[in-house]
């Protein structure tokens, strides 16, 4: 029976293959950088119309610092039945007037173009899914609810409050973001991000004059930047990156200010408190000068929980039935599936195969955006 509903869905999706491809095309043409939220609206208004026709009930939560988030869900359904999620983010890292530069081309079964794989093709399995279920009329059992947000790029800074109470009463979850690698494995773990600041006041004199009167915050900055790095343990996967630096305000001036910014990657919470508290532990090596140190991390760790495993093998078995021979893996990038898998179970890099996200050879292969379309449906449509 299970192939047989698989062959089904396979067929349809094939038959509509032109169709998905015209839409996530609409998608990437409409240019979406997190920073600029009124770019969000047109993407988010088209994409809540489509869900309409679809029988959904729809909502547009307009942010205050970003493009808000789309909320949907059936508008029948049943009373008491469990939801499921599908996390989505229509955001992207490139500029308004990337196209003329990278435009949308379709060639050789890849289409390419600034977040088509980084994840409007994601969103795009999410219809697509929906519309499969609905015209093959199938059933599920758990209730599909949908949110795409519009500043997942940024760190979910305003939607991260509604997934976590959405993830709250959820049975599982689906994020549509992009597989790792050509081999298109799913994420079944994700490592935490953490951002840090580390500002340092010292002692401003002329650099000529009186020199000796000054105490440089750069030259203290560059003491702790190399305490930082020392904090690195790649076998345990703990990444300390100081990755931008900024202070002083003239070439002939002892620095008064200086700054450092700090990304932390790191497998699981453990080792999140331990990063935190020698971050947070630093102090002054120089006299006269003070240290300001902010930051959290904004996406903990995605662990391999078991109820995130379970998932994970209802997925390998229903990926044989369309023929996917499925693997997992963790990946080192953070995602909302982060924040989900804290809550219930959760699947990730559900989207469609490809390869250069935040690249300018940004692609995916046409024939997956179907295969991996099948397997959401197939996942969706799976008793709870």
């Amino acid at each position: 029976m299970e192939r047989t509903i698989a062959k089904h869905i396979e067929n349809y999706l094939r038959d509509n293959q032109e169709d998905m491809l015209i839409f996530l095309k609409k998608l990437v043409a409409t240019e979406t950088p997190s920073q600029d939220a009124k770019s969000q609206s047109e993407i988010l208004v088209f994409l809540k119309d489509t869900l309409e026709t679809l029988d959904f009930q729809v909502s547009i939560s307009t942010g205050s610092l970003t493009g808000g988030y789309l909320y949907a869900r059936p508008k029948l359904r049943i009373k008491n039945q469990p939801i499921q999620l599908m996390v989505g983010h229509c955001d992207t890292v490139w500029k308004k007037g990337t196209l003329e530069k990278m435009p949308i081309i379709d060639i050789e079964n890849k289409v390419s173009g600034p977040g088509v794989f980084d994840m409007k093709a994601g969103l795009t399995q999410m219809i697509f899914a929906i519309k499969t279920i609905k015209y093959l009329n199938l059933e599920c059992k758990v209730t599909p609810v949908i949110i795409i947000n519009s500043d997942e790029e940024i760190g979910s800074i305003e939607s991260a409050k509604t997934i976590t109470r959405l993830s709250r009463v959820a049975s599982r979850a689906y994020i549509l973001e992009p597989p790792l690698g050509l081999d298109g494995m799913l994420k079944t773990a994700r490592k935490g991000v953490g951002r840090f600041t580390l500002t340092v006041t010292g002692q401003p004199a002329h650099a000529g004059l009186n020199p000796d009167q000054g105490v440089s915050a750069i030259v203290e900055l560059s003491y702790h930047i190399q305490h930082l790095f020392a904090l690195n343990d790649f076998e345990k996967g703990i990444t300390v990156n100081v990755g931008m630096i900024q202070g002083g305000s003239s070439a002939n001036v002892i620095a008064e200010e200086s700054m450092a910014v700090i990304d932390v990657r790191v497998h699981n919470e453990r080792d999140a408190d331990f990063i935190s508290r020698k971050i947070f532990a630093l102090k002054p090596i120089s006299k006269d000068t003070s240290l300001k140190i902010e930051g959290y991390f904004g996406r903990p760790p995605m662990e391999k929980t078991s109820r995130n495993q379970d998932l994970w093998k209802l997925a390998k078995k229903l990926g044989k039935t369309i023929n996917i021979n499925l693997e997992q893996t963790t990946a080192g990038g953070g995602s909302d599936g982060n924040t989900t898998s804290l809550y219930t179970a959760t699947l990730d890099g559900l989207g469609t195969v490809g390869d250069g996200a935040h690249a300018k050879h940004e692609f995916i292969f046409n024939d997956k955006l179907t295969e991996r379309t099948a397997l959401l449906t197939l996942l969706l449509t799976a008793a709870p």
